[in-house]
């Protein structure tokens, strides 16, 4: 198993390394405050595998008698799983990924796990969103603690901004944080309504005797703010590109709108659930990477057509993997290493580099 160390996951994932998490080009803008963002801005996408995928039917090896043996019924046979290389293929669904592989743009690392894994869903999530070691507990999350140290006094706090109505972990630090919304122009609607803009309109900010509420109406405000500037920036060159019909096609498309437009983001984090297959696991899993392999599918042409493919990482991962047997319900049961998949257009494009850590999740 990779094991990866608070120090080490905070180096790779502080968006300011040249490493193989985050490509050289996100160093660009470091120290730079993110204020003003030129064309061509740097942007990483996170999607988040909630429920813990089974990564050993996300990259199969094929090749493992240990395998096939636990897995008698779910196991997914050589001549089914997407060829990668003689040892390893992928799920049948996912052939986007498999035609990136091929092409030179998607990076994947195997058995990723951490020390004293915790197979908790809960536990286990937080430990990925605050990188921290299994044993601590930290209240901010790693994308927050880099809004923190980079994004401190940007007039537009949209630095990082989720895709769902409940802002992760992952995107609080202990000074600024991330902005959730569905869609921008809900966003822009709803901040509009009168109670909230009379709320903001009344209060008068004491800057001598300040309380806890001023906070609260603090946030308000940047939220209004915010509201304002995305929906604007998302219509000045709204994606053109033919998106599946499904929450996560969707999600995509308002992210690649919102690339196109230069708006000051950096990171932007999705979701896509729940992978928790205990039972009926070949369907249920089946069915998210047809949605998973159908969206970022016309995500990366959508930004290949509009040039911006070289500027874009995608990186996936989930709270943990499951265990080797199959269990008595069609399904599998929670386990601890799991695999990430790494898209963009900036990948290293050596066969031998598309593939790190190759050592199969099976003990």
């Amino acid at each position: 198993m990779v094991q990866i160390k608070r120090r080490q996951f905070l180096q790779a994932g502080s968006l300011a390394t040249a490493s193989f998490f985050m490509p050289k080009f996100l160093k660009a803008f470091e120290g730079q405050g993110l204020q003003m963002v030129p064309p061509g801005n740097k942007v990483l996408v996170i999607l988040q595998l909630s429920g813990g995928n089974d990564g050993l039917n996300t990259v199969v090896p094929v090749r493992n008698d240990i395998y096939y043996r636990e897995r008698p019924k779910l196991g997914i046979t050589k001549d089914k799983a997407l060829s990668l290389t003689d040892e390893a293929g992928l799920h049948p669904e996912l052939k986007a990924f498999a035609d990136l592989y091929h092409d030179g743009n998607l990076g994947i690392m195997n058995s990723v796990g951490y020390p004293n894994p915790d197979r908790s869903h809960f536990r286990s999530m937080d430990i990925w969103h605050t990188a921290s070691q299994s044993n601590e507990y930290l209240n901010s999350g790693w994308v927050g603690r880099y809004l923190d140290a980079q994004c401190k006094g940007c007039d537009k706090p949209t630095q990082a901004l989720e895709i769902d109505d409940v802002l992760s972990l992952a995107l609080k630090g202990d000074d600024v944080k991330g902005l959730a919304f569905k869609d921008p122009r809900r966003l822009y609607n709803t901040s509009h309504e009168k109670y909230y803009k009379d709320l903001v309109k009344q209060h008068q900010h004491d800057h001598e005797h300040e309380r806890p509420v001023d906070y609260l109406y603090k946030t308000m405000a940047e939220t209004v703010s915010s509201a304002d500037y995305i929906f604007q920036q998302s219509k000045l060159r709204p994606s053109g590109g033919e998106y599946p019909k499904t929450e996560l096609g969707n999600s995509f498309k308002t992210i690649s709108s919102l690339i196109f437009s230069d708006i000051n983001t950096k990171v932007y984090y999705v979701s896509l659930g729940s992978f928790d297959t205990h039972i009926n696991q070949q369907n249920q899993q089946q069915r998210l990477f047809k949605e998973m392999n159908d969206a970022i599918s016309a995500f990366t042409k959508d930004l290949k057509k509009n040039n911006r493919f070289q500027d874009v990482l995608l990186m996936t991962f989930s709270e943990f993997g499951r265990r080797v047997s199959q269990n008595g319900s069609a399904g599998t049961d929670h386990g601890t290493a799991n695999n990430m998949f790494f898209i963009g257009g900036d990948l290293p494009s050596t066969p031998q580099s598309l593939i790190s850590g190759w050592v199969p999740m099976i003990s």
